[in-house]
């Protein structure tokens, strides 16, 4: 599963407007009081249980950069919500969004989307992503050792140079779209503010495959094809 894929030479493309700013910094400022307390880093899957989150999916502007990607059968079959507190170490590790011990994507069917709730840079603990690491495929990963916090850490990978990565700060109401072959991760947030972001792993038909061979129970949200 080599070459450009559906995001052209980079793998990476800006999706603009999927929300308002005042909307998406609304939305940020609720969920910054309703997890304050315990300090919650991630929510799995909250587009099953939260409203905000089912209509973030639906987002037309959203919706439409995937469809120039992926083609208009549309579904998600994951989705991370994530918070960086001020202060407290959050590295998220080197990773590809395609491939885990649970799943493997076809980078032709897939697409993963990332969407800024706050404004995002280097030190909130914006993305910094690898142009063009697409085109090496699927690479080795190793599990991040079990210290048992439910943070939802990615999968590091070995054998790439820092010194090639490039920040991709985003406004609230902004974010982008990745090739799930994408090397990228983010740093800890050493800024003054929470920076919340939504990860979406999107799928055409025939875009998931399961493992263990079950079913991947995905959330259709656009077209026929399901």
């Amino acid at each position: 599963m080599t070459g450009p894929g559906p995001l052209g030479p980079d793998g990476v493309g800006r999706v603009r407007g999927w929300a308002t700013r005042a909307a998406a910094t609304a939305r940020a400022a609720h969920l910054t009081t309703a997890y304050r307390a315990d300090r919650t880093e991630v929510v799995r899957n909250p587009h099953l249980t939260a409203e905000w989150a089912r209509h973030t999916v639906h987002s037309p502007a959203l919706l439409s950069a995937v469809r120039r990607a992926i083609g208009p059968d549309i579904a998600v079959e994951n989705t991370f919500l994530v918070i960086k507190w001020p202060g407290l170490p959050f590295e998220v590790p080197w990773h590809q969004d395609g491939i885990n011990d649970r799943i493997v994507l076809d980078p032709r069917r897939s697409v993963a989307a990332w969407l800024a709730l706050t404004d995002a840079d280097e030190s909130t603990g914006c993305l910094h992503v690898f142009p063009g690491s697409q085109r090496r495929g699927y690479l080795a990963y190793d599990a991040e050792p079990d210290t048992g916090a439910v943070r939802g850490r990615a999968l590091g990978i070995a054998g790439v140079e820092p010194s090639e990565a490039r920040p991709l700060p985003s406004q609230a109401g902004d974010g982008c779209l990745m090739d799930v072959r994408l090397v990228h991760g983010s740093d800890s947030n050493t800024g003054g503010d929470v920076r919340i972001g939504l990860n979406i792993r999107f799928v055409a038909p025939g875009g998931c495959t399961v493992r263990d061979g079950s079913d991947p129970s995905l959330y259709p949200v656009s077209g026929t094809g399901w």
